[in-house]
């Protein structure tokens, strides 16, 4: 069941969280899938205190579908490859399911050649 308007709790919670550091205690307060917590702890890991800006937002039922980007600097290990220092600004998009005043799932869709290729680790010719 959702008590909470699901757009005004993402809205809040993009602000709880973007350009700030993420806590698993901040995080709990407002994701209740653990794959998703850990999904936000592995890249705040890699990119402390990166930013999401939401550009669009559309909402139906239990559902927020959103259009952002992510800008952050890469600080920490990812996904084996050592900290570049480049800057990234990459688009993403996010369907959250709330329940419960949670967020109970999320899908996150990146594009990870742009996020690779921004970071120097690949490059596309």
């Amino acid at each position: 069941m959702v008590t909470v308007n699901p757009k005004t709790f993402i809205q809040e919670y993009f602000e709880a969280i973007s350009g700030k550091p993420k806590t698993m205690g901040l995080i709990n307060q407002y994701v209740s899938d653990e794959h998703l917590a850990g999904h936000i702890m592995e890249y705040e890991n890699s990119f402390p205190c990166y930013e999401l800006i939401a550009e669009d937002m559309i909402c139906e039922g239990d559902k927020v579908v959103v259009r952002a980007r992510v800008k952050a600097e890469h600080k920490g290990q990812l996904m084996g490859y050592p900290p570049t220092g480049k800057t990234i600004d990459i688009p993403l998009s996010v369907i959250y399911q709330i329940e419960e005043d949670k967020i109970a799932k999320g899908w996150i869709f990146v594009d990870h050649m742009e996020l690779m290729t921004q970071l120097g680790i690949i490059a596309l010719n």
